[in-house]
């Protein structure tokens, strides 16, 4: 008999109802606070990060509207002097006025604007004859400075962020569990969609699951690090092309004494985490998906997408970037059962389904070129 066919994350095994995830595949985590007391003022008192976190829609409706309320603002106090000064009434005057061209509110308004925003249309000024113009106009000039630093700053800072750099950083949407170097592994992939690189690029990997202490203690959520090769260093990725995470489940594994039946039964979910700085800007960017006991594949490994192409080149095809192929000859027992067991090698068809997979997508390639 050949190798299965490669199967496709689509399809669904049939199994109990999945748990509530903690963080969703696109990364958000999914907790509401809720009783959160003194909320607004927390968020004034940090309103710089505020304003950065806030959606556009409200980051543009608080551009504009501090801007405007500032040129009403200085055109109420500059036409507050003017009418102190005589300068509004129906016979204004013999002496010179406060501010030239100006009569009303409006006027008012429209100097407020020009001084602000450096217009200068040239026919509204400020005069000499009024100490508290000047002042004000000397007020105005300061804080419109501070406030264009706080606002365009605020929008250069959304505008930088690296979160968007998220939407080209990519995970399986499933992981397998298969035998590595004659070791039962977890793995999942990673890839980076963009041709610039992902600086100082390192992954990492929490297991969520309850809990209860000695103590009688529960712990709904209880956090455990899963390693991924922190002290080999094979959690530093060179992610060029795509690359697969590998978790050995050995004797300090959570997953050491779970089998194939007891791993889909099991309460848990797995967040694993990418992180790098963007090259572009130097910023740092943290991509999360997770997965849930119903999304993890026992005996499967993923299909090949990259090969070298006739021109010397690598080639790299993302229709298999989510596809997994059975893998013959895999144990069907725990990594603590299979310690116990007497080492033998592998099976040849281990390699040999890898290869043949391998082959297939090359045919296909030549095929599509023909």
């Amino acid at each position: 008999m050949g190798p299965e066919p490669l199967r496709d994350e689509e399809e669904e095994d049939g199994g109990p109802p999945r748990r509530s995830r903690f963080v969703k595949k696109d990364g958000h985590c999914n907790v509401e606070f809720v009783n959160l007391g003194e909320k607004s003022q927390r968020y004034l008192g940090d309103l710089f990060t505020t304003c950065v976190d806030a959606r556009w829609r409200w980051l543009a409706l608080l551009f504009s509207l501090g801007f405007v309320l500032s040129w009403l603002l200085f055109g109420l106090a500059f036409w507050l002097v003017a009418a102190l000064h005589g300068d509004l009434g129906p016979a204004p005057a013999p002496r010179p006025p406060c501010f030239t061209q100006v009569t009303g509110l409006l006027g008012a308004f429209l100097l407020s604007l020009e001084t602000q925003t450096s217009i200068g249309y040239g026919s509204r000024s400020v005069t000499e004859e009024c100490p508290a113009a000047v002042l004000a106009v000397v007020l105005q000039c300061v804080a419109g400075c501070l406030l264009d630093a706080f606002l365009l700053g605020a929008v250069m800072a959304k505008m930088a962020k690296p979160k968007k750099r998220n939407q080209t950083l990519l995970f399986s949407r499933c992981a397998v569990v298969a035998l590595r170097d004659g070791k039962l592994c977890l793995m999942w992939r990673v890839a980076n969609l963009r041709r610039s690189h992902l600086v100082e690029a390192h992954v990492r990997a929490q297991l969520l699951q309850p809990r209860v202490t000695p103590e009688g203690e529960f712990l709904p959520l209880d956090q455990r690090d899963v390693d991924v090769g922190f002290d080999s260093g094979t959690d530093r990725l060179f992610l060029v092309s795509p690359l697969t995470v590998v978790h050995e489940i050995d004797d300090a594994s959570p997953f050491y004494g779970l089998g194939p039946a007891q791993l889909a039964r099991a309460d848990f979910e797995l967040v694993a985490i990418l992180e790098g700085m963007v090259e572009a800007t130097a910023m740092t960017t943290q991509c999360r998906t997770s997965y849930l006991p119903g999304e993890l594949r026992w005996g499967h490994r993923f299909a090949p997408v990259l090969a070298r192409c006739r021109r010397g080149r690598y080639r790299v095809d993302f229709r298999h970037f989510h596809r997994t192929y059975p893998v013959p000859g895999t144990p069907r027992c725990s990594a603590r059962e299979l310690g116990q067991q007497r080492p033998s090698a592998p099976r040849a068809s281990f390699c040999y389904v890898n290869e043949l997979a391998l082959r297939e997508q090359e045919e296909e390639e030549e095929n599509g070129a023909t």
